[in-house]
């Protein structure tokens, strides 16, 4: 079955990132499409964030809304933050698969990688 899943984790608390808004869009040829908005659960989860029919091959992208998520945990930001939206592009070429998207945060700095 195939679905895109993501994990964000705080790097500063050390731990999940609960609240993180994200939202995925698909980069077609007359621009990006909104394919789904969610946040992240307690665990820092979005589990499915699409999945089967929704989710097809072709260019994507992750937008982390972490400026937002920060100023609500109380970390001092500058004005404008760093980071505000993260984003994340990436290619599906085989959509039948499960794709996962983490995300290790700070102000400053975040790390990404294809999970499992």
């Amino acid at each position: 079955m195939g679905r895109l899943t993501t994990h964000v984790l705080d790097a500063v608390a050390g731990k999940p990132a609960a609240g993180v808004a994200v939202t995925l869009y698909r980069i077609d040829a007359a621009g990006p499409v909104v394919v789904a908005n969610a946040t992240t659960d307690a665990d820092g989860r979005i589990s499915p964030l699409v999945e089967e029919a929704a989710f097809v091959a072709g260019i994507y992208e992750l937008h982390f809304l972490c400026g937002a998520y920060f100023r609500g945990a109380g970390v001092p930001l500058s004005d404008p933050p760093f980071l505000d939206i993260v984003p994340i592009r990436f290619g599906i070429a085989d959509a039948g698969q499960h794709f996962h998207v983490p995300l290790l945060l700070s102000p400053y700095s975040y790390s990404t990688y294809r999970g499992s």
